[in-house]
Parts: structure tokens; sequence; C-alpha cells
């Protein structure tokens, strides 16, 4: 049994590295698949450029959104921005809600960062883009010392249509490939050295200790699981007590639930400092002094906006 805890121990503390790993084999097989099923070079001058840059920006845009829309941090930042712009800026501290939000976007440019990384790393879908480019400083890196030939064909070498010669065509491939090969490496490098120095950057800032960090991490990861098991349980009670009240016809009992203004409160972002020594927006409201201990008459939504769910 301890050797299982261990084991479940060391998997939960590499979650983060096992998280991007899997999600590194997934853009992986996402490329593969794109390239051997979908992908197409149409070899063209026309079309080249727009096809072959579509297929390596457009996933990366997609997965960009995608990695803003589930990510609970960008939503708890930004739900009821709109009717209450003050919201982004908590007690007037708009430069720390610049810095969440950058480091929040910063999170979501992993997964488009490594799809462009192994789509340039496997030269595809770049030698098809480069290749429709009709700008002289392309053209003439390629076609240098080459026959009128080559810049005549250049859009057709991607595809096995060309009139170059095997040997003239493999080695403007080579030279796409390398190229491609080289854009990939320098995002990878760039990446790496960025995370590291970023990294390097805020614990340099940071107002707390390496240990305390590492509590306030742990403290936060337990909070949101125990906030979803409280949360599960009391909507559990609170259906219960108003489906039980419509059935059998009667007035629904007395149910204790926090009032609006403590939702919006522990629902702010909160960033730990040594000024103030609570450990998330939930400890700080019910440790206040002068908290409103009023419960909400009705656990209702409020609609004053229109507010609907399905």
């Amino acid at each position: 049994m301890d050797k299982y805890q261990t084991v479940l121990q060391f998997l939960m503390n590499q979650k983060a590295t096992i998280g991007y790993s899997f999600m590194a084999l997934l853009t992986l097989g996402g490329e593969r698949v794109f390239s051997m099923v979908t992908f197409q070079c149409p070899c063209n001058h026309d079309q080249n450029f727009p096809y072959g840059a579509t297929f390596l920006l457009g996933p990366a845009a997609v997965l960009l959104t995608l990695g803003l829309f589930f990510s609970s941090r960008f939503w708890r930042l930004y739900t009821g921005c709109c009717l209450n712009p003050m919201k982004l800026c908590p007690r007037g501290n708009c430069f720390g809600c610049l810095r969440v939000f950058l480091s929040i976007f910063t999170e979501a440019c992993v997964a488009p960062l490594m799809w462009l990384s192994v789509a340039l790393l496997n030269g595809t879908f770049y030698e098809c883009a480069v290749s429709g480019l009709n700008e002289n400083v392309v053209v003439n890196l390629f076609c240098k010392n080459k026959t009128l030939t080559c810049r005549e064909e250049l859009a057709r070498v991607p595809c096995e249509r060309s009139k170059l010669s095997t040997e003239e065509r493999m080695e403007l491939l080579l030279m796409f490939r390398a190229q491609s090969q080289i854009l990939g490496w320098c995002i990878i490098m760039i990446g790496a050295l960025a995370g590291l120095l970023g990294t390097c950057y805020k614990n340099c800032r940071s107002q707390v200790s390496y240990l305390q960090l590492t509590f306030w991490k742990r403290y936060m990861e337990k909070e949101r699981e125990r906030f979803d098991a409280f949360a599960v349980d009391y909507a559990t009670k609170l259906a219960e007590r108003n489906l039980q009240s419509f059935f059998e016809n009667k007035d629904p009992t007395t149910f204790p639930f926090p009032n609006h203004r403590a939702w919006e409160e522990i629902s702010e972002y909160y960033t730990f400092t040594k000024s103030e020594q609570y450990y998330s927006t939930l400890q700080r409201y019910v440790e206040k002094a002068d908290r409103d201990f009023t419960p909400e008459k009705r656990p209702v939504l409020d609609l004053e906006h229109g507010l609907e769910m399905a």
C-alpha cells in the first residue's frame, strides 16, 4: 500500500509535466493525421501560400481559442466585467489584472506553440506555403544561380508534377525542409528560454519564500477540490428541498445560503502577498471582522440583467 501511495504522490506532483507530455503526443498525432489524410498541396502560385499557411496557422488559432475557452482562470477574471468593469481591476490593481491575463494567455499559448513546432519540424505545410510566394527575395533565395525553369516550377516542387530534374527538385525540397525545421527549433528554444526567464523573474519578485509559495499552491488545489465537493453537496440538498416543496405542495424550509455579495467577494482573482495573511479570497472573506452573516432570503440567481440558464 505504501508503494502505491508513493507512486500516486509522484504522479500528483508531476501532473503538470505529464499533462504537457500528453498534450505533445496529441499534437504530434494530430499533425501526422493532417499531413497524411487531409493535406494536399495544390501546387500553383495562387493557392500554395494561403493553403499551406491555413494548415500551419489555422489549428494553432483553434488551439489558442480552446485554451482560453476551457481556462477557468480566464472566465473567473472575465465573468461580469461588461456590467461591472471594475471587476477587472479589483481594489484598483489594474497592473495585477494585466499580469494575470498575461499569465492566462501564456498558458493558452502552450498548445499552439507545440502545434507550430511539430508542424515546422515536419516541414510539409511550410514547403507548400513558401513555394507559392512570388516575392523576389524568396524566389532569389531558392533559385539563385539556377535556370529560369526553377522560378516557373517553384510552386510545383512539393508535388511530383515539377518539370525540374529529380536532383534539382530534391535540393529545393531539402532547402524548404531545412528552413522549416530551423524555424521549428527556434520556436522551441525561444519558448523554453522565455518560460525559464519568466519563472525566474516571477520567483525573484515573490514576496514570500519558496516553501510558503509551495504551501499556497497546495492549499489552492485542496480548496478547489473541497469547494467542488461542497458545491455538489449543497446543490443536492437545495434540489431535494425544492423538489420536496413542489411535490408535497408546501412552503420550502429555510435554507442557509451565502448572499450575492459573498459570492462576488470570493470570486475575485487573488494573488498571495505577505501584506495580507490569507491564502485565498475565500479565507479573506471568512476571516473578515466586519463579515456580513446575513444569508440570502431566497437562494436564487439575480435575474436583473436577464441571465438565463438552459
